[in-house]
């Protein structure tokens, strides 16, 4: 296990596949850790250098108090990759992850090769929705939350036929800190970038899971018009969290997408 201390905070990370390679970075959804992608950089082998982390309040990571931004969760990446020196990478971001990918697109362009968002959008929910999960959280934690959210990951056919896997999935929800949780959640509700996402210029690739209830494929489709040039995929018989439920699918667009623009 690795830790480093960025913008004040321990952070937990980890690296695998080619040493020396070009550069995947990814970031994962909220409620998650850097576990969700084992299934996607087992199948993308040895071609990349690729780097996860557990994004403040997740994971092994610290969990300040206080809320968060998209600004924070940027600024750890970054510093994430400065301290790897990593001048230019590919950025895959899940969810909240996507919306940190986005945000990094915009404020530093020259250090992306390639983009890839899944099951995200430029706005997520409403201030409203936000602040009512907000509360239940802080009022019950996470347990109450929790079989609601195992529904938006995870498709019928999936919770059904996996129940072991889904049980430890939504173990791993329930281990967030509350605080952590929270923070990120108002970092979402904070976050609106429709007016500005028409300025990435980065190769971008949009993904969704055909039944992801928490980031429909309509919205997701619609973030991915709003940006110039980038392809819009659905992933079959999945969910909100496709590096768990359909590895296979989203390993292969990303390694298709890094091919196509040439970062190999």
């Amino acid at each position: 296990m690795a830790f480093s201390l960025l913008n004040h905070q321990v952070i937990h990370w980890t690296e695998t596949g080619r040493v020396g390679g070009p550069a995947i970075l990814f970031v994962n959804s909220l409620g998650t850790d850097f576990r969700i992608w084992d299934e996607v950089v087992a199948r993308l082998g040895q071609r990349w250098r690729m780097v996860l982390h557990d994004k403040r309040g997740h994971g092994l990571s610290d969990a300040p108090a206080g809320l968060y931004s998209i600004d924070d969760h940027t600024n750890d990446l970054l510093a994430l990759a400065d301290h790897l020196k990593l001048d230019r990478f590919a950025l895959v971001g899940l969810s909240i992850g996507g919306l940190i990918a986005q945000n990094l697109a915009l404020r530093a362009p020259e250090r992306l090769a390639a983009l890839v968002l899944a099951d995200t959008a430029c706005r997520i929910g409403t201030t409203e929705s936000w602040n009512a999960r907000i509360d239940a959280v802080r009022h019950g934690g996470l347990e109450p939350i929790a079989d609601a959210v195992m529904e938006r990951w995870f498709t019928p056919a999936f919770r059904e036929t996996n129940p072991v896997q889904l049980a430890g999935w939504r173990n791993l929800l329930l281990r967030t800190p509350p605080k952590g949780y929270v923070g990120s959640c108002a970092a979402i509700r904070d976050a609106d970038l429709t007016e500005r996402i028409g300025a990435i210029a980065v190769p971008t690739l949009v993904a969704a899971g055909d039944q992801d209830l928490s980031t429909p494929p309509d919205l997701v489709r619609a973030t991915a018009d709003r940006i110039a040039g980038a392809r819009f995929e659905t992933i079959a018989s999945c969910g909100h969290i496709p590096p768990v439920e359909q590895p296979a699918a989203l390993a292969a667009l990303i390694a298709r997408h890094l091919e196509e623009n040439g970062h190999v």
